[in-house]
């Protein structure tokens, strides 16, 4: 069965999409290095957007509820993950009992949200003791440089590392993990090759509307997961953060 893909509207990313390979791969890199805190757990993906990552995750897990709010996204990932439980429901108000899951997996979504005090005390509530939160989001410091509110119109509140860890610690939350998604080798040769940054390059094709540069999205096309690295260095000029939080 086709299914078919997603509107691009910069809410989201989406696999199979040349001109958003880029985006889709930067999500990818960050779930496949949280996998292993998987391994055999009941899952919540709260924000689960497309689908993509709830299907990644469902390959380790014990079971996986994909959560969304978005109605026609909940539906498409129904429909495209069909081994997926797929369930509509408020990240405000999680529809999950007390102490039920082992892990929460919310990728790239936090920053959507416009409490989201309120959502870290919904996600303590609904895991286990010793369950992990894990959650990525974009790196207020270099996706908005200079910036009060975010570029994206899609976001609510961007974080930096420091106020990532102070949110979640005071949650209740205990940091295990703190790292920043950043280029690798292969990305940093791209950066120089497109002006000095392939991200600015790819952004400026969207916003002047112009047809991409047959180099520029063959390039992007080519954009794999391993094309990107995962470290606790210079956390300040990360791309993303990358957080794993134990429940006490």
């Amino acid at each position: 069965m086709t299914v078919e893909p997603l509107p691009l509207t910069g809410e989201r990313t989406a696999p199979g999409i040349e001109a958003e390979n880029y985006w889709f791969r930067r999500h990818e890199a960050a779930y496949l290095a949280l996998l292993r805190h998987c391994a055999g757990a009941v899952v919540l993906e709260a924000g689960c957007g497309e689908g993509y990552g709830a299907a990644l995750i469902a390959e380790r897990a014990d079971r996986v509820v994909a959560l969304d709010y978005d109605a026609r996204t909940a539906a498409h990932a129904a429909r495209a993950y069909p081994g997926l439980a797929v369930v509509r429901g408020n990240l405000a108000d999680l529809p999950l009992r007390a102490a039920s899951v082992d892990v929460v997996a919310n990728l790239q979504v936090i920053e959507h949200l416009w409490d989201q005090e309120g959502f870290l005390a919904e996600c303590a509530r609904v895991l286990r003791p010793g369950g992990r939160l894990l959650l990525t989001t974009p790196n207020r410091i270099t996706f908005s440089p200079g910036r009060d509110t975010p570029l994206n119109p899609f976001h609510t509140r961007e974080l930096a590392p420091a106020e990532l860890a102070g949110l979640l610690t005071g949650a209740g939350f205990e940091v295990e993990e703190l790292t920043g998604l950043r280029h690798g080798p292969r990305l940093r040769a791209l950066d120089e090759r497109f002006g000095g940054s392939i991200i600015d390059a790819q952004v400026a094709v969207v916003v002047d509307g112009d047809p991409w540069p047959a180099d520029l999205l063959a390039a992007v096309a080519g954009v794999s997961a391993e094309d990107f690295e995962i470290t606790p260095e210079e956390m300040d000029a990360s791309l993303d953060l990358v957080a794993v939080a134990v429940r006490p």
